[in-house]
């Protein structure tokens, strides 16, 4: 099969006019970011905030006119609007941010029962590990499961499941996740090269994130993880306001700069009106395999006494093990792979408690449902 080159591609988008100014896209330096992997081909159109609605069907041409070349198996193009040479958040995701209410009207994504998001504050609490483990126990208790990674600036889910190659799109308008373990997954690192820098404004990942929710043919899940970017930006609003979440999950080591950062992003979710349905502890203490004698090398505790300040609920804490970084660097994790050790159980052990929150909260959601009796 024939790949696909940069140079076709710009070809084939120089063919798409604008019909305001008679000139193409390319001539007019609209598109941006223009990534190609194993046949798929990921970019942005730039565009003014106000057109953004009405340049729809030009985004359209331009992923029609690429999926029809030689070669290509999906195409992803996402609108960015532009103003002052600084991105824009799309104008009611503004106002969503301001107003600090989750908007009505979110994005469905059939087949799915409950979404769940994985967050931190900070980078280097261990939240992608957390999160794909995470997952494997809600599946080790028997619940369909699917995985998002929703960084997309630092893309691990790749590496962490095991999950080679890029997904299909038979009909080229939807992408099938890949598969591991029994997790159905989607990443934006399944398209890209892994040492390719994703340099994209706030508005393309948006517009990506949720092109990876609404364009994946995710199938019947019980369960959607997130693992959601750290920080409380952009991407993190997308998910809270444009997405149904059942919950989140929120990750910190026990030190107090980690809990810090964990306090934002339960803030955030507050401000949202997405519950958060509790706090994990990641690298909770460390227990010698030679001695069996046991450092708080981060001290510990933080979170679960942070957790009780909060007024929610501690999950659980894991411990720094040496197999949980070997396992998840490998593409094995510990939970699919070692199934009786230690940290396995730890994770089994969370994932049966945030089974029951997501089961009380859908058993919630349906008694608030308004029902219509027919007399």
């Amino acid at each position: 099969m024939s790949t696909v080159t940069d140079e076709q591609v710009w070809e084939a988008l120089n063919e798409i006019k604008d019909q305001e100014s008679g000139k193409s896209v390319v001539e007019l330096n609209m598109i941006q970011g223009l990534q190609i992997k194993d046949g798929h081909v990921v970019f942005s159109i730039e565009v003014d905030p106000a057109d953004a609605e009405a340049m729809e069907p030009l985004r359209k041409a331009c992923e029609e006119i690429v999926f029809d070349l030689p070669g290509v198996l999906s195409a992803t193009v996402v609108l960015t609007a532009e103003r002052g040479g600084e991105a824009e958040a799309p104008v009611e995701a503004e106002q969503e941010r301001h107003s600090g209410q989750q908007q009505p009207g979110g994005m469905e994504i059939p087949g799915v029962k409950s979404i769940i998001a994985v967050a931190s504050g900070k980078g280097g609490v261990g939240k992608s590990t957390v999160a794909v483990n995470l997952a494997l126990g809600l599946a080790a208790g028997g619940l369909k499961v699917g995985l998002m990674d929703a960084d997309v600036y630092g893309p691990s889910l790749p590496r962490m499941m095991g999950i080679g190659g890029s997904p299909l799109s038979p009909d080229g308008k939807y992408m099938m996740p890949m598969s591991n373990y029994g997790i159905e997954a989607m990443s934006i690192g399944f398209l890209v090269p892994e040492e390719t820098p994703m340099i994209w404004r706030g508005p393309m990942v948006m517009s990506a994130l949720e092109q990876m929710m609404r364009d994946v043919k995710w199938g019947d899940l019980d369960v959607l993880v997130c693992d959601l970017p750290p920080g409380t930006g952009d991407a993190q609003l997308t998910m809270a306001q444009r997405v149904p979440l059942t919950g989140a999950v929120v990750v910190s080591t026990p030190q107090d700069v980690a809990l810090a950062d964990a306090r934002k992003g339960i803030a955030m979710f507050d401000k949202v009106n997405v519950p958060t349905l509790g706090l994990i502890e990641n690298m909770s203490y460390f227990v010698c395999p030679h001695c069996d004698e046991r450092t708080d090398i981060f001290g510990h505790g933080g979170a679960r006494d942070e957790a009780a300040r909060q007024g929610i609920d501690f999950l659980g804490e894991i411990p720094i093990d040496p197999r949980l970084r070997e396992t998840s660097d490998t593409g094995t994790p510990i939970t699919a792979k070692e199934p009786d050790h230690s940290v396995s159980v730890a994770f089994k052990e969370i994932a049966a408690k945030v089974a029951e929150k997501i089961k009380t909260a859908d058993a919630e959601a349906e008694a608030a449902a308004p029902r219509i009796v027919v007399s």
